[in-house]
């Protein structure tokens, strides 16, 4: 795949990936509406992307499997490879928040 038509399906996952964040998002109870923008930008960004590898490739990889497979299996991707990564981090975020709270 030249560069591109990697940039080509990027475009599209992102816009996939965008879609699925705010879907998931609304799904959560733990999540205030004042917090949404702040979780769906660390969701989306490119710091949480690149932890799965380069961030424009993620993001064509997303595209690759809408455009082959449909929205359903795009979710379903992101469901199994992003998600889980995401989950860690914002774990392991608020836990250092907490520890944070304590030592001031």
């Amino acid at each position: 795949m030249d560069e591109l038509e990697k940039k080509t399906k990027a475009w599209v996952g992102d816009a996939v990936l965008a879609l699925y964040a705010r879907e998931w998002i609304l799904a959560q109870t733990d999540i205030a509406v004042a917090d949404r923008a702040a979780v769906f930008k660390s969701m989306t960004s490119n710091q949480f992307l690149s932890a799965m590898g380069q961030p424009t490739q993620v993001e064509a990889d997303i595209g690759m499997v809408y455009e082959r497979e449909g929205l359903q299996a795009a979710f379903d991707y992101m469901e199994e490879r992003l998600l889980p990564v995401f989950k860690k981090q914002r774990r392991n975020q608020k836990r250092l928040g907490s520890w944070r709270d304590k030592i001031r």
